[in-house]
């Protein structure tokens, strides 16, 4: 699966002439266009916006690329499924690891505009790899759900898609828990990614520890959804490669 998800990753960069460089240009890009609209034409530049809202889409779009990229994993491969048997939950595996590669750049950059920005680390940056793997765990159960299925629904892509969308302006990327209606506020926390984004930025920009409760509970519920997605695509083994063909 490493040197899979190394092959991938190098074949990656050869398709275009700025190779690994454009796994940072175009979240940037992408990052860009937000605080440009959001920031300056809506006039939510805060001080602390531009951090705010860049923390924020970073996790946001490490989870979003898993779920759209992973959701096609199982269907899209065909090819290997006709040459060699295998177990199918490798490929949203491969997937979830190549993502992650890229994402540790930016998540790396990230941390270093930060310090420069003016946010310090502390003693909650040791709580930091909890985060990490909380969310990589939510986003594994939901990816393994989603490459289960959309063999069989392969129209489910695009509602994947704009799901997401949805979640994604319900997620807490640009506007604070505060300005959510105070009886509508215990439903929005009911979304995983508010309370990892949260913590993120308790951790990166308050110096202030997550909340362990619900790591705890986020990460129980991925562990049981990461079993189930994969007794799913193990009970679906034999029936992905005449599907596909």
């Amino acid at each position: 699966m490493l040197y899979k998800t190394y092959a991938d990753l190098k074949a990656e960069t050869k398709r275009t002439y700025l190779g690994f460089l454009w796994w940072v240009f175009e979240p940037i890009l992408y990052m860009t266009v937000f605080y440009i609209f959001f920031g300056l034409l809506l006039g939510h530049n805060t001080d602390d916006f531009v951090p705010f809202l860049l923390i924020g889409l970073t996790i946001w779009q490490w989870f979003k690329s898993c779920l759209s990229h992973g959701s096609e994993t199982i269907l899209g491969g065909q090819g290997l499924m006709q040459q060699v048997h295998l177990p199918k939950v490798i490929f949203p595996i491969i997937l979830i690891l190549k993502d992650s590669v890229k994402f540790s750049f930016i998540f790396s950059l990230l941390l270093v505009f930060l310090w420069f920005y003016g946010f310090k680390m502390g003693l909650s940056y040791l709580s930091l790899p909890i985060v990490l793997v909380t969310q990589l765990l939510f986003t594994t159960a939901l990816t393994f759900f989603l490459a289960a299925i959309v063999p069989f629904l392969p129209d489910l892509r695009f509602v994947v898609e704009n799901v997401l969308l949805a979640v994604f302006f319900m997620s807490g990327i640009m506007i604070r828990a505060d300005n959510i209606p105070e009886a509508y506020r215990n439903y929005y926390y009911l979304n995983p990614m508010v309370n990892l984004i949260e913590d993120y930025r308790n951790i990166l920009m308050f110096n202030q520890w997550p909340n362990g409760f619900t790591l705890l509970l986020i990460g129980l519920i991925s562990i049981i959804g990461i079993w189930l997605g994969t007794r799913l695509i193990a009970y679906f083994e034999y029936r992905y490669p005449k599907i596909t063909l």
